[in-house]
């Protein structure tokens, strides 16, 4: 993984990576991926009998949790992970002058060494048969894992399924009359509760920070099907796959990630939310893999401009930019310009929240949607499918060329364009524009455009009679097909 620049913000998994031959832990760390299974209730793990958390009241009279029974009762149960595995080692000829190269080639010096290296993160026991959940970056590419407990014991560990999308995994050590944690309900934490992570940053086993919810159902880039609970709670390198706590010492979360541009912690931490997790381990255990929920659309946020297109009072929902052939959502009948502001009876407040909730769910639910199409609000019942990896059409490349009112060109496309594209009729290719209106709005060299203002168009002449037929003051919907997706872009200020 390449170095990050100081002045980089970035998202890190929080794993310590160490190469054995330097035999010093360092801050570079990798991951695995995203993504969510069926929703099931937090149950892996038998109950400990509940404790009664003591509180301790400040000089202000505010009564604060007191963290010290929560790290005292759950020492035996949350654990030190370290794995061994190989790395590529690199390029041996990086910076050696090319008439030496060939050289050193007869002599076998530069062909790259795989360099063994170890790993270090968190877990927690989540049943008395020694299960264990942690991170799936924790243990990805690893050819030994070795468990450490709180009494020193040092145990092997198996994997038993590990999902990159979610960033979690299962492992499992062979002892008895273990301590497992107690699992508690992630849908019900608000923001401003009292939080504690324990894992082992940088090495040093059984560390406890606290902190407070900042935010839940948060989405990251790249991290669509997990609604990550984001604390302050001070997490480093080596915590990746540790619990996070409430104040009743149920177990929330796992600590996955945090937002750094040093690598280090600057308050900005997520956890995978229990609920999800629970639900992917459960997949795991009983099939060695995870089916997800699949809806079969391509969305997009709903901006303010949007909003006032679709006559919405404010920005919310899911925007419906492209429905994907032969899936639920087609033979459902979802349209692109469709809305979605429920579903499945919750609301879906912003764009980002849809992919999670519909990966949750299994698939052959039935669900129910809540659209607005065309200023109408309409319900539709759709059936929930099975999310198929590499999902996607093929695009192919694009010529470009410039037109009027909105500052572009734009030209009929090929039979040979519509099948590289996946446009089976009507459309336009832009070719070139200048800084006009349509740039301002986002249009691209490349874009198709398959409406104006809801209305299909044929080819270019039809384009053409649409757009010269606005006022100078109105403003015009595009649908624009770009690459494998398509979005809706407002064109504003029209010359």
């Amino acid at each position: 993984m390449a170095k990050e620049s100081p002045t980089q913000t970035a998202l890190v998994p929080v794993t310590v990576i160490a190469l054995v031959v330097a035999a010093a832990l360092g801050a570079h760390w990798t991951r695995g991926g995203d993504g969510v299974a069926h929703a099931a209730t937090p149950s892996a793990a038998p109950a400990l009998a509940a404790a009664t958390i003591p509180a301790a009241t400040s000089s202000s009279g505010i009564t604060l949790p007191d963290f010290r029974s929560i790290a005292r009762d759950n020492r035996d149960a949350i654990v030190s992970i370290n794995t061994v595995g190989r790395r590529g080692g690199g390029d041996r000829m990086q910076g050696v002058p090319e008439e030496f190269q060939e050289f050193l080639r007869r002599f076998g010096q530069g062909q790259p060494s795989p360099r063994p290296s170890q790993g270090l993160g968190s877990g927690f026991i989540i049943s008395t048969d020694g299960t264990i959940l942690t991170n799936a970056h924790v243990v990805k590419d690893a050819d030994t894992i070795t468990v450490t407990l709180a009494d020193r014991r040092q145990l092997t560990a198996v994997v038993i399924g590990s999902d990159e999308r979610t960033d979690v995994a299962v492992i499992k050590v062979e002892a008895d009359d273990l301590q497992p944690v107690r699992l508690g309900d992630s849908d019900q934490m608000e923001v401003g509760e009292w939080v504690l992570a324990i894992g082992s940053p940088f090495g040093l086993s059984y560390t406890a920070t606290q902190g407070i919810v900042s935010a839940t159902a948060r989405s990251l880039p790249n991290e669509a099907f997990v609604p990550f609970i984001q604390t302050d709670a001070a997490v480093n390198p080596g915590n990746s796959g540790g619990p996070l706590f409430n104040a009743s010492g149920e177990v929330i979360g796992i600590n996955s990630q945090i937002l750094s541009r040093t690598g280090g912690y600057i308050g900005l931490s997520f956890a995978i939310p229990i609920k999800t997790a629970v639900a992917i381990a459960d997949q795991l255990k009983e099939k060695g893999f995870v089916e997800r929920g699949w809806l079969g659309v391509l969305i997009q946020p709903v901006t303010r401009d949007l909003a006032e297109n679709f006559e919405l009072d404010r920005p919310i929902g899911a925007l419906v930019a492209q429905v994907s052939p032969d899936s639920p959502a087609e033979r459902a009948g979802l349209q692109p310009g469709d809305v979605i502001l429920e579903f499945n009876g919750a609301e879906v407040e912003e764009s980002p929240q849809l992919p999670a909730m519909v990966s949750a769910l299994s698939p052959g639910t039935e669900v129910e949607l809540k659209v607005l199409r065309g200023g109408d609000r309409k319900t539709i019942d759709l059936t929930i499918g099975t999310l198929e990896e590499d999902r996607s059409a093929q695009s192919g490349p694009i010529r470009r060329q410039s037109n009027d009112r909105m500052d572009l060109r734009v030209t009929n496309l090929s039979d040979e364009e519509r099948e590289q594209l996946g446009v089976p009729d009507g459309g336009v290719v832009v070719t070139d524009l200048g800084s006009g209106p349509a740039a301002r709005a986002g249009i691209r060299a490349g874009d198709v455009i398959l409406q104006v203002n809801r209305q299909s168009i044929a080819d270019a002449d039809e384009f053409e009679e649409l757009v010269n037929a606005l006022q100078g003051d109105d403003s015009a919907l595009l649908l624009v097909k770009r690459g494998e997706g398509a979005l809706f872009l407002v064109v504003e200020d029209l010359e």
